[in-house]
């Protein structure tokens, strides 16, 4: 079997309209055609071919902690991490707010990983990671 790629991430959310928000205001997504499923969701362009699926669900597990670096997360490249930096600051996204607020991010110019990445969580608390292949 050979993988080309990962095809889409699929996200359960308990509010849509704030959802829908958040992956096209804060992550600039392109919301797309949705196949009739029988429950509500959302569907967004992530990249050429890639997707992020969201899905209301009444069973869905959701985390009740502040944002952890190391827990599960999906990433997104970006070509600009101060751009990317800059952008969530102007959308009140702030590394001193406090850990269990919507708003607090984590930025990380020099981590091991040997790029620079930002933490921040959607408002179901699902945590995605910003990096960028530089420093800019």
């Amino acid at each position: 079997m050979e993988i080309a790629l990962i095809h889409h991430v699929a996200l359960t959310v308990t509010d849509l309209e704030l959802s829908r928000k958040f992956y096209s205001q804060v992550l600039l997504l392109e919301e797309i055609p949705r196949p009739p499923f029988n429950f509500p969701g959302a569907w967004f362009r992530l990249g050429d071919s890639q997707h992020v699926h969201l899905i209301v669900h009444d069973r869905a597990t959701f985390r009740e902690k502040p944002l952890d670096t190391r827990d599960v997360h999906f990433a997104l490249r970006v070509p600009s991490y101060r751009g990317a930096l800059e952008f969530l600051h102007s959308k009140g996204y702030r590394e001193d707010a406090d850990p269990s607020d919507p708003l607090f991010m984590v930025a990380q110019t020099h981590p091991t990983a040997g790029f620079p990445q930002i933490y921040v969580c959607d408002p179901d608390r699902h945590v995605v990671e910003i990096n960028s292949a530089v420093l800019d």
